[in-house]
């Protein structure tokens, strides 16, 4: 794992405008770019068919369309258009339908209200076709709005919707338990953004003992929790203490990343888990990518030899 100053940096690079032009022109070409190994493309049609590989696999699947915030109400207003659009295309496509939406992109910076509305429109279709949507967490000046919101929609009658909460964060078990009391299902994630140490913890191991708490109450007393990590050690945890409490492998799952340890999605399949992965794609990609290169050493690595190529195969030199 990067240290917190090279995370950081990767999140300074993720709100690069002129960075992200670049990318919009050339980090998406599917021969090349090893953006490809972390998002699915920039169409529907493009996730759909990345969503049927992997249900081959053995696997279930989340949408999740990029894109988060948006600075105008028109702009929010085309972004659930496009969700809408989202549900229509899975029903004729056949797969899994269960989308992750994040508020900042239904325009939750523009006006709350609007916020709402919006999640409504895709609460209502989606419910009228049978799918489980994802609201996901942002950075945590989001979180209590998040989860007010949340609760707004709950205690109108959804039902078929989820929430995330990050380990990372201190104020993160009092909220498991709001969640719990609503009977609401929880993803759980270690935490992917750069946070300051007086609301998060800044050291692995005491994410690791948080998430590992977390789960444990998840596991007895959650919803159908899913526990969203690429850590090994993590799986055991889970699958240890819902074996030490007879809780079967069909009350929970995990949930990984597109293109990222396929050995790991492969082993827990093959021991009877529920693995669901999680499909990111659009045309406004690059801020995730960044965030996904900040998480691992070895995601750079492969980025750089991957521009090498780039550059050699449009002439120029290394």
């Amino acid at each position: 794992m990067f240290d917190t100053a090279s995370k950081a940096f990767f999140h300074l690079l993720a709100g690069s405008p002129p960075l992200k032009a670049f990318a919009s022109r050339y980090g998406m070409r599917r021969t090349t770019s090893f953006a490809r190994r972390f998002i699915a493309g920039e169409t529907t049609a493009e996730a759909i068919e990345a969503a049927k590989a992997v249900e081959k696999r053995g696997m279930t699947i989340t949408l999740d369309h990029l894109g988060e915030s948006l600075t105008s109400l028109s702009q929010a207003d085309n972004a659930t258009r496009e969700y809408l659009e989202i549900i229509d295309a899975v029903v004729a496509a056949g797969i899994g339908r269960n989308i992750s939406v994040k508020l900042t992109q239904l325009g939750l910076d523009v006006d709350r209200a609007c916020c709402i509305d919006n999640l409504r429109r895709v609460l209502d279709k989606a419910e009228a076709n049978g799918f489980f949507i994802r609201v996901d967490m942002e950075g945590s000046a989001y979180t209590a709005v998040t989860l007010d919101i949340f609760e707004t929609m709950w205690g109108l009658g959804y039902r078929d919707v989820g929430v995330v909460l990050q380990a990372a964060l201190h104020r993160t078990e009092g909220d498991l338990a709001r969640m719990i009391r609503l009977g609401a299902r929880v993803r759980l994630v270690k935490g992917a953004y750069e946070e300051p140490k007086a609301i998060a913890y800044q050291k692995k191991p005491d994410v690791d003992e948080a998430y590992t708490r977390l789960l444990k109450t998840l596991l007895v007393e959650g919803n159908y929790p899913a526990f969203a990590t690429h850590d090994p050690a993590m799986h055991a945890r889970v699958l240890q203490w819902a074996a030490e409490h007879s809780i079967g492998r069909d009350k929970y799952e995990f949930q990984l990343l597109y293109g990222i340890r396929r050995d790991l999605q492969q082993a827990l399949v093959a021991n009877g888990s529920i693995v669901r992965l999680y499909i990111p794609f659009g045309s406004e990609w690059f801020p995730y990518f960044m965030r996904r290169l900040g998480e691992r050493p070895a995601n750079v690595r492969s980025v750089v030899a991957s521009i090498v190529d780039e550059r050699a195969a449009r002439g120029f030199s290394p």
